[in-house]
């Protein structure tokens, strides 16, 4: 479905590059986490998707068409996008960010109104009661909800999501990871997931593309990488979780688990 070829980004006229030609093929249905440390280029080459940043050189091909011969604007409201923050409208209520893209693209009302019922009961909040609510009402976990469904709402066939979980509490975190792992399979749409946490990665993923220094140095299967790290920044990124619930243990003096 997304294939980039030779994708790179450079912001100094080729003196550094932020992406350095970068080739990845996304297959429909799939969720991909691109994983690394900040300054990876991660977010830069999914925002480069959707051509919130322009590719130096390279293509990126979305179901055969190249992003580059589309407009913009048109391209963006095809494609779902959820980004830590989320963004949302203040001014407006629940519903009326829900529907903002619909309503661009000429939806009906009543077609947007079902819509907007049927994607707040699918992120587990009753319309009844928050559709009218404004984003200042609502708290950060349900804040983020709306923004799926909001990236949801005119039906598309994928979604770059930019580190959406990353500013909410442990709790709300993993309940979001939860939902995040029912709407994928439930919908079968195509989601790019950026994220530093390689635990959230291998969580959430089909599939985990490791970026270092603007390269992709690991793809594979959670499994495949588990087993075969094949680069010695994937295997540090692996043994992070590892390493740090040791020194844990360790530090607490805890018997009887072992890692």
């Amino acid at each position: 479905m997304i294939s980039l070829k030779a994708v790179s980004k450079s912001y100094d006229s080729g003196r550094s590059y932020a992406v350095s030609d970068v080739n990845l093929e996304v297959g429909e249905g799939e969720l991909l986490a691109l994983v690394g440390e900040s300054g990876s280029g991660k977010t830069t080459t999914l925002k480069m998707i959707n051509r919130l940043i322009q590719p130096t050189s390279g293509e990126i091909i979305i179901d055969g068409e190249n992003t580059a011969r589309i407009d913009p604007v048109k391209l963006r409201r095809r494609i779902g996008y959820v980004f830590q923050g989320i963004g949302l409208f203040p001014h407006l209520t629940v519903a009326e960010n829900i529907s903002a893209v619909p309503d661009l693209l000429g939806w009906g009302k009543e077609e947007i109104a079902t819509r907007v019922d049927e994607l707040l009961e699918l992120v587990e909040m009753n319309p009844k009661v928050y559709r009218r609510r404004r984003p200042a009402e609502l708290s950060g976990g349900q804040r983020q909800r709306v923004g799926v469904a909001r990236a949801l709402a005119a039906r598309p066939n994928l979604m770059l999501m930019d580190e959406p979980f990353g500013s909410l509490d442990p709790i709300t975190r993993a309940g979001l990871q939860d939902e995040l792992r029912l709407i994928h399979h439930s919908l079968s749409v195509t989601i790019i997931l950026v994220t530093h946490d390689i635990s959230e990665a291998l969580y959430l993923s089909d599939r985990i593309a490791v970026m270092e220094s603007g390269k992709i140095v690991g793809l594979g299967t959670p499994e495949q990488l588990l087993a075969n790290p094949g680069h010695p920044y994937v295997e540090r990124l692996l043994d992070a979780p590892r390493r740090h619930m040791k020194d844990y243990l360790k530090k607490s003096g805890s018997k009887g688990f072992s890692l």
